[in-house]
C-alpha cells in the first residue's frame, strides 16, 4: 500500500471512527461552515482547493454575479496557469443570473454547461490533485451568501482516484455535464429575455417603496440625543459612516422635537435639495419646506433649507434674527472651522443644534468636538454599517497598475505615462473582466489630477464608453445633469473625477468605483468608496477596481478597507493574511499576488510609530473627549494603538509629560523608572496573570496564590502555580535584572512592599499604573481564544524571544544568548527567521521551510551531530517532556518578534551538512517536525510567500 493510501485511512479512521486518532489533518473529513468569528467560510476553502488544484469540477443549481465576483480573481490567477475547469449550473426558477455566466463565460479555461429543464439542485464541488480528489458536496450554491454569510452545511472529504465515491460522484457529474447545454453568448442572451420577466429580486429585502423607519443603529442615536437633551445639553455631535442614513436621522429626531422651523445647512445647493426630499418623505405634507440658496430665497418656510455659501452672507444672514430657529442641522460639520460656518452658528442661537459628518477626524486644528461640547450622539463606521446591511456588500480588487516604457508607475509618474496607451488597455482590460453586479455600469473614476481626469474620459469616450469629466471648475448644473445621467438607464457610463465626490454627494445606482491615483489617506479612500456603497432597487453589490502602483502608503489601503485604525502592524499583517474572512457581510478583499507582496512591503518598511503621527492622533483625541486621553480612550473611542506610545516613549506617562506641561514634574525619576518597567516589562499584553495581581493589589493590600489561581481559571479556563511562582519574580523585575520592591510572599500570599503602597498613594502614578494596566487586560482579552491558546501562548501572536523566556516561567531574561534555540528547563523554544537574507554567513542559511500545513523541516546549528547533548534532547523530547514550541517571522523586515506556529513533535532526524564561508561542509542535524497544531491556511500562505 503506498504511503498516500496509508495517511488516508488514518484520516478516515480519525474522521469516521475515533476524532482522537492521530492522522494527517489535510485528508481528514471536514465541516464547512460560515462563522467569520473563527475566521471559517465555505469562500476560503473554495479559493484555497482552486489555487492548489490539477483541475476543477463545479456543479451547483444557483449561480449569482456575487458569488461568481467572490472567485473571479481566482479564476484569472487559474487561467494565467493554464488549470482548467468545467462548471455546471441549472437554469431551476431562473435563479441563476444571465450575467454571471456571462462573467464566466470569459474564462476560457472554462467549460460552462447549464440544466435547462427538470428539478436540478446539486452542490458540490470537486478538486483533483496528483494522488487524489477532494470533494465538497453539502447545501452552498454559487452564491456570495451561501459562501460567506448564510449558515451552511457542506462535507469536505478526500478519496482516492480508485475509491468508489469520487469514482461515482465524476460518472454522475460527467452525465450531467454531457446531457446538458453548452452556454454561448447566444444562449445567454435567450436567457436574459427569461431572466428578465421573472419576479424575483435580489434586494427584496431591502423595501425602497415603504415609508422610511428609522433603522437599528439609528434607533439608538435617536435614544442618545434625547438622553443629552434629558441631561440638559442643547447640541449634539453624530458621526456616521458615508451612506448610513445621516440626513434620514437628523430628520426622524426632527420629527420627534416637531420644532416650529428648521435650518439645514450644507455647502452644496443639489446636497440641499436632497435633504428637503428626505424631509418631505418623513413629514410629509406637514411642513412648509422651501430652499434658501442662489436664486430660490424662500425665508419663510417653516423648514429651511440652505447653502453655507448663500446663509452666511451678511446681506442674508440679516434677513433672521438669532432665535429664528429652534432646531439647526449643520451637515459636514468638519468643515465648521471655516469663516462662514462660525459665522453660522455664532448668530444663531437654536434650541438644540445637531452636527453631522463622516469624518470628523479632518478637522484642520479646529477642534469640532468642542464646538458641540463634546457631546457625540453617535458614531456609525463602515463596517458596523456594512455589518447592520444598512450598506451594500462590495467586492475589492487591487489590481497591479501596468508598468509603462518598463517603468512602474509611482507618486512622481509623468503625465504621459498615466494617460499612455497601453495602461489605458489595461485599465478597460480590468473593467471589462470585472464588471458589475448587472452589466450596466455606473461608475466613478477617482484621478491623481484635474488633466488626467481630462484625458482618460476623452480616452475612454474614444473607445466606445459614454463618460464625461468633471473637476472643481465645472458648475453646479453640469455637475447635477452629470448626476443625472449617470443615475438614468441610458445615459454616462462614468463620471471621471478628481476627488470633487469624496463628500457630501448621493448617486446610488453606482456600482463601480474605479481608483487611479496613490492612497494619500484611509479617510479619503473610504469616502471614495462610500460613493458606491448606497443600497438602490436592483443593485446587488459595488465592484471596486483599485489600480495600485509602486507607492509609499500601500499599507493604508488596509486601515481604510478594514477599518483598523490602530496602526499596528501585526493586525495589518494578520487583515492582510486573512482577507475576505475579517470582511462584514458578502464583501471580499481581492488582491494580485504582486499587490499584496508591495502592500506587506509598505508595512514592513513604513515607520508607524513617527513622533509626528503620534503627536496628531493624541491632539485629535485629546479634541474629541476634551481631556488628556489615556490608553484605554484610545482603545475604546478605536484609534491608534496606544502601545506605539509606549514603545516611543518608554511608557505613556513620559509621552504626556512631553506633550502636557503640567505634567513634567508631576512624578519622581524613581516612579517614572517604575512606570517605564510596568510598562515594558509587565503590561505589554502577552502574559495576564502578572496585570491580574496588580489590578489586585491596586485595590487591597494582598491577595494569595490560590484567589489568583482561581481567578484566572473561572475567567480564562488555565491556571498555573508555577506561572504565578514565575510572576512574583518578574514584579519584582529580577527577571530582567533590574530588582525593585513591589510586593513580597508569606506562606503563599503576595503582598504590596511598604515602598510601593507609597508610590500608590500618589494620584498620578496610580492613575498613569492602573490605565496601563486596563490596556494590557483589555488587549490580552481582546486576542484570546481558548482554541487558540497552548500554555501560555496564542496561536499566531507576536512575542519577543525576552516574553517567551517570561512565559516559559524561565529564572531570568536569556534572550541575548537565546540565538535560533536553546534547551533549558524541560523547554526548548525554536526560533526561525523564514526568508533569510543573502548576505549572512553561509553556516547560518539553515534548510529551514514547511514541507506543508502540517510539517516543519528544521536544521540545527552548525556543527551538531547526532550525538550532540542538545540533539539528544530534542530527539528525546517526548520522553522526556521536552515541549518543542516554533516561534517564526517571515523576514527580519518584520523586526525581533516571532509569531507563535505552535508546539511541535519530532518525527524524525537525520545527521546532515551545510557549506561554511569557505566552502566546506559543516555538520548539521535535520529535524521533521509535525505541527501539533495544522498552521492556519492565511498563516501559511503569509510566512511562505516571498
Amino acid at each position: 500500500m503506498s504511503e498516500f493510501n496509508q495517511e488516508l485511512q488514518k484520516s478516515l479512521l480519525t474522521g469516521f471512527v475515533n476524532r482522537n486518532l492521530n492522522s494527517k489533518f489535510c485528508y481528514q473529513p471536514e465541516l464547512l461552515i460560515n462563522d467569520k468569528r473563527k475566521n471559517q467560510t465555505v469562500l476560503s476553502v473554495l479559493l484555497r482547493e482552486l489555487e492548489q488544484c490539477r483541475s476543477f469540477r463545479f456543479s451547483v443549481a444557483f449561480a449569482t454575479m456575487s458569488g461568481v465576483a467572490s472567485l473571479m480573481k481566482m479564476f484569472d490567477d487559474l487561467r494565467c496557469a493554464k488549470v482548467s475547469g468545467q462548471v455546471l449550473v441549472s437554469q431551476y426558477q431562473n435563479y441563476t443570473q444571465p450575467q454571471a455566466l456571462r462573467s464566466l463565460l470569459q474564462f476560457k479555461n472554462i467549460q460552462l454547461r447549464i440544466v435547462s429543464d427538470g428539478c436540478f439542485h446539486a452542490k458540490g464541488y470537486i478538486f483533483q490533485y496528483d494522488e487524489y480528489y477532494n470533494l465538497i458536496v453539502g447545501s452552498s450554491n454559487l452564491t456570495a451568501p451561501a459562501l460567506q454569510k448564510n449558515n451552511e452545511w457542506n462535507l469536505k472529504v478526500s478519496s482516492a482516484y480508485e475509491g468508489k465515491l469520487v469514482v461515482d460522484t465524476l460518472q454522475k457529474f460527467e452525465d450531467d455535464f454531457a446531457q446538458a447545454t453548452v452556454v454561448d453568448d447566444a444562449f445567454i442572451d435567450r436567457y436574459t429575455q427569461i431572466y428578465s420577466r421573472k419576479s424575483f429580486h435580489f434586494d427584496a429585502d431591502f423595501d425602497f417603496t415603504k415609508p422610511p423607519k428609522p433603522n437599528k443603529m439609528q434607533l439608538e442615536a435617536l435614544e442618545n440625543l434625547d438622553d443629552l437633551r434629558r441631561e440638559g445639553k442643547n447640541k449634539a455631535l453624530l458621526i456616521s459612516a458615508t451612506g448610513t442614513g445621516k440626513t434620514y436621522l437628523s430628520a426622524f429626531d426632527t420629527k420627534k422635537l416637531n420644532p416650529d422651523r428648521l435650518l439645514f445647512v450644507v455647502h452644496r445647493a443639489n446636497i440641499a435639495r436632497a435633504a428637503l426630499h428626505t424631509f418631505q418623505k418623513v413629514f410629509g405634507e406637514s411642513k412648509k419646506m422651501g430652499m434658501y440658496s442662489g436664486q430660490e430665497l424662500d425665508s419663510s418656510a417653516d423648514f429651511v433649507f440652505s447653502t453655507i455659501q448663500t446663509i452666511s452672507q451678511d446681506h442674508h444672514l440679516v434677513n433672521f434674527s438669532p432665535d429664528s430657529f429652534d432646531y439647526i442641522v449643520i451637515d459636514e460639520t468638519h468643515r465648521a472651522g471655516a469663516k462662514s460656518y462660525q459665522k453660522i452658528m455664532s448668530h444663531f442661537t437654536p434650541n438644540f443644534l445637531l452636527g453631522l459628518t463622516a469624518t470628523p477626524e479632518r478637522t484642520d486644528g479646529h477642534n469640532i468636538f468642542k464646538e458641540f461640547d463634546y457631546n457625540i450622539a453617535y458614531e456609525i463606521r463602515l463596517h458596523d454599517a456594512l455589518e447592520q446591511e444598512m450598506l451594500c456588500d462590495f467586492h475589492y480588487y487591487g489590481i497591479r497598475d501596468v508598468s509603462v516604457d518598463g517603468q512602474v508607475l509611482g507618486e512622481e509618474t509623468p503625465f504621459n505615462l498615466l494617460t499612455a496607451n497601453e495602461r489605458i488597455h489595461h485599465i478597460i482590460d480590468k473593467v471589462k473582466m470585472y464588471g458589475t453586479d448587472n452589466g450596466k455600469t455606473k461608475g466613478l473614476v477617482f484621478c491623481r489630477s484635474v488633466e488626467e481626469s481630462n484625458a482618460l474620459s476623452l480616452a475612454f469616450n474614444e473607445r466606445g464608453f459614454n463618460t464625461i469629466s468633471l473637476t472643481g471648475a465645472s458648475s453646479e448644473e453640469k455637475r447635477a445633469k452629470a448626476i443625472e445621467l449617470l443615475e438614468s438607464d441610458v445615459g454616462l457610463d462614468y463620471i471621471f473625477t478628481r476627488d470633487i465626490f469624496n463628500e457630501g454627494i448621493d448617486i446610488p445606482k453606482v456600482n463601480q468605483v474605479i481608483m487611479l491615483r496613490p492612497t494619500q489617506s484611509a479617510i479619503i479612500f473610504v469616502q471614495q468608496l462610500g460613493r458606491g456603497l448606497r443600497k438602490a432597487h436592483g443593485k446587488e453589490y459595488l465592484t471596486v477596481l483599485d489600480f495600485i502602483g509602486n507607492y509609499n502608503n500601500n499599507f493604508l489601503i488596509p486601515v481604510a478597507l478594514f477599518g483598523d485604525s490602530s496602526y499596528n502592524k501585526d493586525t495589518l499583517r494578520k487583515m492582510m493574511a486573512s482577507g475576505s474572512c475579517l470582511m462584514p457581510g458578502t464583501s471580499t478583499v481581492n488582491f494580485e499576488r504582486i499587490v499584496q507582496q508591495q502592500i506587506f512591503a509598505a508595512i514592513d518598511r513604513t515607520n508607524l510609530s513617527l513622533k509626528k503621527d503620534l503627536r496628531a492622533d493624541y491632539k485629535l483625541l485629546k479634541f474629541k473627549i476634551g481631556k488628556v486621553p489615556m490608553m484605554m480612550d484610545f482603545v475604546r473611542l478605536g484609534s491608534r494603538d496606544p502601545y506605539l506610545y509606549v514603545k516611543n516613549s518608554k511608557s505613556y506617562f513620559n509621552f504626556v509629560a512631553g506633550e502636557e506641561s503640567e505634567y513634567a514634574t508631576k512624578l519622581s525619576p524613581q516612579q517614572r523608572t517604575l512606570l517605564q518597567l510596568f510598562s515594558l516589562e509587565i503590561a505589554n499584553g502577552k502574559r495576564i496573570e502578572e496585570v491580574l495581581i496588580l489590578l489586585e493589589l491596586l485595590t487591597k493590600q494582598e491577595v494569595s496564590f490560590a484567589q489568583i489561581k482561581t481567578h484566572i481559571q473561572e475567567r480564562y479556563g488555565i491556571s498555573s502555580m508555577a506561572t504565578i511562582e514565575s510572576c512574583v519574580r518578574n514584579l519584582n523585575f529580577v527577571f530582567v535584572k533590574q530588582p525593585q520592591q513591589i510586593v513580597h510572599c508569606q506562606q503563599d500570599v503576595i503582598q504590596q512592599h511598604e515602598s510601593f503602597t507609597s508610590h500608590l498613594c500618589d494620584q498620578t502614578f496610580y492613575k498613569f499604573l492602573h490605565d496601563n494596566l486596563e490596556y494590557a487586560k483589555d488587549t490580552y482579552e481582546r486576542l484570546f481564544d481558548k482554541d487558540s491558546y497552548v500554555s501560555g501562548f496564542l496561536l499566531y501572536r507576536k512575542y519577543s524571544r525576552k516574553d517567551v523566556c517570561r512565559i516559559l516561567n524561565w529564572q531570568d531574561n536569556e534572550s541575548s544568548t537565546m540565538y535560533g534555540y536553546k534547551v533549558k528547563y524541560n523547554t526548548c523554544p525554536i526560533f526561525v527567521n523564514y526568508h533569510k537574507e543573502d548576505n549572512i554567513s553561509e553556516s547560518t542559511k539553515y534548510h529551514d521551510y514547511f514541507i506543508n500545513r502540517y510539517e516543519f523541516n528544521w536544521m540545527s546549528r552548525s556543527k551538531r551531530t547526532l550525538e550532540s547533548k542538545e540533539i539528544i534532547a530534542i530527539r528525546n523530547h517526548q520522553k522526556n517532556e521536552l515541549r518543542l514550541p516554533l516561534f517564526i517571522k517571515k523576514s527580519n523586515d518584520e523586526g525581533t518578534d516571532f509569531y507563535y506556529m505552535g508546539d511541535v513533535t519530532a518525527t524524525d532526524s537525520e545527521q546532515s551538512t551545510i557549506k561554511d564561508d569557505h566552502g566546506k561542509d559543516v555538520s548539521v542535524v535535520q529535524f521533521k517536525f509535525k505541527m501539533n497544531t495544522p498552521v492556519a491556511p492565511h498563516m501559511y500562505d503569509y510566512i511562505t510567500a516571498r
